[in-house]
């Protein structure tokens, strides 16, 4: 995987955190040609010259190796190696696109480690949106060999170091590289998660013989919205066209389109502004033009934005979802005794119904936003937070009771197109769902 600091996506990442991808460099120039800038520059320039935060008009000659081991800390359950991964690919491509004035052999480095299995041993806890400061200072301490790296055992390679000046310090920590990360792995499996819910769907219409009528591509012309167009197209293909005798269908069918199309369409928003993050300098101070500029690009607040949008759009999908279960369950609909059972008085698939509901909760909590929250530290000179961290972590949980609820209703309505079967335990029914829905 060729990295350049221009076409980084949501699925590459995803590729190198947990596909073996191994990366390569396609050019150092734009790296360079900030560095060189950071060299030639006198007087003060936040985080080379100065302190930080509230220290900003301190004077400062050497300080910013001491800057990294007072920042790195976490606290929490450890990362697991496929995030902090990704997030090593992301700053990678983040220092490729220029403007950060870090030391361009730094990215060698960091490509050594991601292609031979090295990652920092990151915590959960420790950001606000306005930067990955523990992350990355741990990251640059392991660089430097004063903390140990992560790796596969045994390990055959040197554990990648790179001497790092105090210059490089705040500019290689200037970066939400662990938040972008957790986020496009998150928006990447919901992705192939909204894509399966279509067959999901598909399975539920051909149970209890719904009307595709709400599809037809009339319906979708008279209110354009993309994703409603793309997923009505899309369950077309896939139920049948004979006449239904019902006039009309619950609104899990009837209104699947709209529903499932409006979270698709919340998802592509997310995507966008992510990918627009993992392929910007968001540097602060940005070099750029001979000269370097003082900025905010590092706020995050267009990714938690978008995804403080995408989780409940999640949640309308996963309760149409519960609502297709619970007709399954329904005789009037699909012809078969309630609860999908083999004899009158038996539970059948009763069970499911609790289950999904149970995830459904779960979601609703995940979706509350945060970022109507904010904080103010270091003495006030940073005066608010974007919180996408917590809403990258947030949605990166969302998946499992989305899963869940979609295994359900899948499970419920391959047994309502199948004969009916005695009562037996389900969780090997729902894992094999879960399966089906992942491709795994």
């Amino acid at each position: 995987m060729e990295l350049d600091g221009a076409g980084l996506t949501c699925a590459r990442v995803h590729e190198a955190a947990y596909g073996g991808a191994r990366v390569a460099i396609a050019s150092l120039d734009r790296a360079r040609a900030a560095w060189a800038t950071a060299q030639e520059l006198t007087g003060p320039v936040y985080g080379r010259s100065t302190g930080v935060g509230a220290n900003r008009d301190v004077l400062l000659e050497g300080g910013g190796l001491d800057l990294l081991r007072s920042h790195a800390c976490g606290a929490g359950p450890r990362v697991d190696p496929g995030r902090a991964r990704a997030m090593l690919v992301v700053r990678l491509n983040q220092l490729l696109a220029g403007g950060s004035g870090v030391d361009p052999g730094v990215c060698e480095a960091l490509a050594y480690a991601i292609n031979h299995g090295f990652t920092p041993p990151l915590r959960t806890y420790g950001a606000i949106g306005t930067g990955d400061l523990t992350a990355l200072s741990t990251t640059a301490l392991c660089l430097l060999g004063e903390l140990p790296w992560d790796g596969a055992e045994p390990v055959d390679e040197e554990p990648p170091l790179y001497p790092l000046a105090s210059s490089d310090a705040l500019p290689f920590i200037s970066s939400g590289a662990a938040t972008l990360a957790d986020a496009a792995i998150a928006v990447h499996r919901l992705r192939t998660l909204m894509e399966a819910a279509i067959g999901v769907a598909a399975m539920s219409f051909a149970a209890v013989d719904a009307s595709a009528e709400p599809l037809a591509a009339v319906v979708q012309e008279a209110r354009p919205h993309p994703g409603q167009a793309a997923v009505a197209a899309a369950l077309r293909g896939l139920v049948s066209h004979e006449p239904s005798t019902r006039v009309q269908d619950p609104y899990g069918f009837r209104a699947f389109a709209q529903v499932h199309g409006a979270a698709v369409d919340a998802l592509g928003r997310a995507v966008t502004a992510i990918e627009t993050d993992l392929n910007a300098a968001t540097e602060n101070p940005l070099f750029a033009g001979s000269l370097a500029w003082h900025n905010g690009n590092f706020h995050s607040a267009p990714v938690a934005l978008a995804l403080d949008a995408l989780r409940p759009a999640l949640v309308q999908a996963a309760q149409l979802s519960a609502a297709r279960l619970a007709t399954l369950m329904d005789p009037a609909y699909t012809g078969r005794l309630p609860f999908l059972a083999d004899r009158p008085g038996a539970s059948g698939m009763l069970i499911l119904e609790y289950v999904a509901q149970d995830a459904v909760a779960e979601l609703r909590h995940l979706a509350q936003p945060v970022t109507t929250g904010t904080a103010v530290v270091s003495r006030g000179a940073e005066d608010h937070a974007g919180f996408a961290t917590q809403a990258a972590r947030h949605t990166l949980r969302c998946l499992e009771p989305l899963e869940v609820v979609l295994a359900c209703e899948r499970t419920a309505a391959a047994r309502a197109l199948d004969a009916p079967a005695p009562d037996r335990p389900l969780t090997a029914d729902l894992e094999a769902s879960r399966r089906a829905l992942t491709g795994a």
